[in-house]
Parts: C-alpha cells; structure tokens; sequence
C-alpha cells in the first residue's frame, strides 16, 4: 500500500506499506485478512490513467500527504529490499535499455505499478529512478527554489550550526511535493551511505545525485556554467545528508507511522 485508503469489507484504513490485495477489475482494495468476507461479484471500473512523459513532480505525487510519487517509493523500496550490498549502488549503470522499457512501462501504468521484483538487476531499478528524477521538468528543487538561488546556504557559512539552520529553512520553503520526495530519498541514501557493502559514502553519492537533485543556475547552461555548477551541486547535496535523520523524517512521517521502507 502507497498511499493508506480504507479496508472494502470492513472500512478500517490499511496503512503504508502493509501488503493487501487488490481487484485486477474493480479495483477494490483489502486487508488480507478480510479476503474470505469479500464479496464475489465486482464490477469493473475504468483503468488508471497513464501519468504524463514529463512534468513538474507534482503531477506525479498523490493528493494527499506525504506527497511523494508512487514510482519513487516503489523505486526505494525494492532497492532496499535486495541492494544494500550491492556494490556502487547509483554508480553502477544498469542496462540502458532495460532502464527506458521500465520507466516508460511504469509512466504508462499510472497509479497501479508492475512489480518491479522481475526486474533481475537492481542496477536497472537505480537507473529507472535517477532517470525519472532527470526526466522532470525542473529539477527537485526546482530552477527557482532557494537551493538554487541561495547556494550560500549550503556551501559558504562557515558555521555549521548557521549553515544548518539556514538549510533547513531553504528546505522547508520548497514546494510541498518537492520537499516531501527530498526527505524521502534523503532517508534512503543516508541508509545506502551506511551499508559498507555498497561502498557508497556521502561524497559518492553527492556526486551522482548533485545535478540530478539540485540543477544548475540557469535554464540552458553553457558548458562553462555547467562545469562551475557541478561542484556546488555536490556540496548541497552533501550539506542535505548531513542533515539528522529526525529532520527529513518529520516531513514524511507527519500522517503515517510507518511511511519510509524498513
């Protein structure tokens, strides 16, 4: 379960993360436990609609919080299933074509995901979610957020406790559905950043995720621009994972207990 919706038979709500069954044909949903009092007879009801090619992140998220596309916690989900110790995690290319058949399998799914537990290589599944990450319309914080404008808020006070506050306001200014996605994927790396299978510490992971996560100062950079950016980028990114778990944790975790994947 995504997104917590109630029980069909017995109107309680299934919570995050905990496993029901749906209806391929109407789509009702139901506690496991409720299966032998469900009804036999549905009613079929029209499929999900496919999300866009591309978008703001917002057009991907849920309507209610935490908002967070379903593809990404999906993502996050099987990568910390079975590949926390796999080595160079998100470093790692996963196969090109494999990586554009799933992401273009799951835009197209809409709001009910294949599962992604036949895709064989974990690597595919790191590069679908990178690849969605890129393929939006502006990056996580956004071309206009204070991440981009206000890089002096990561990366120059040479306070830490002044620099972390002033992040953490940064942070809390984005866009609802922005803000929530980074401290979803922020609690995942930091999990990744900790596997000593995955070799994969804060500045590997600032350096993949920097252009991704942050984007540049300007719309159409100039390769110049693009090559003074890319260290700025990983010292955001950097400077938002030193930030306590505790802190992203209250922007996801605000409606349900159990939102981030164990």
């Amino acid at each position: 379960v995504i997104r917590p919706e109630p029980c069909g038979v017995c109107g309680s709500r299934i919570r995050f993360g905990k496993t029901a069954i749906k209806c391929c044909q109407c789509q009702l949903l139901l506690h496991t436990k409720c299966r032998e009092q469900c009804p036999s007879l549905c009613t079929p009801r029209p499929h999900h609609h496919a999300w866009p090619r591309e978008g703001v992140l917002a057009d991907f998220a849920p309507s209610t919080p935490p908002l967070v596309p379903t593809l990404v916690v999906q993502c996050v989900t099987e990568v910390e299933k079975r590949g926390l110790t796999e080595t160079g995690l998100y470093r790692v290319p996963g196969a090109e074509q494999l990586v554009r058949e799933w992401k273009r399998k799951l835009l197209r799914a809409g709001g009910a995901l294949p599962a992604l537990s036949t895709v064989t290589d974990i690597h595919v599944v790191c590069g679908v979610l990178k690849d969605f990450l890129r393929g939006l319309k502006e990056p996580l914080e956004g071309t206009a957020s204070p991440l981009t404008l206000l890089p002096g808020a990561a990366t120059d006070i040479p306070d830490d406790a002044a620099s972390d506050t002033a992040l953490r306001h940064v942070v809390s200014k984005l866009p609802p559905a922005n803000r929530d996605t980074l401290a979803f994927l922020m609690l995942h790396l930091l999990r990744v950043s900790h596997s000593p299978d995955c070799k994969m510490d804060v500045l590997n992971l600032s350096r993949v995720f920097g252009p991704t996560l942050v984007g540049y100062s300007s719309a159409n950079p100039t390769p110049l621009a693009i090559m003074e950016d890319t260290p700025r980028q990983c010292k955001v990114v950097a400077r938002l994972l030193s930030l306590p778990p505790s802190f992203w944790r209250g922007f996801v975790e605000t409606e349900q207990e159990n939102l981030v994947p164990m």
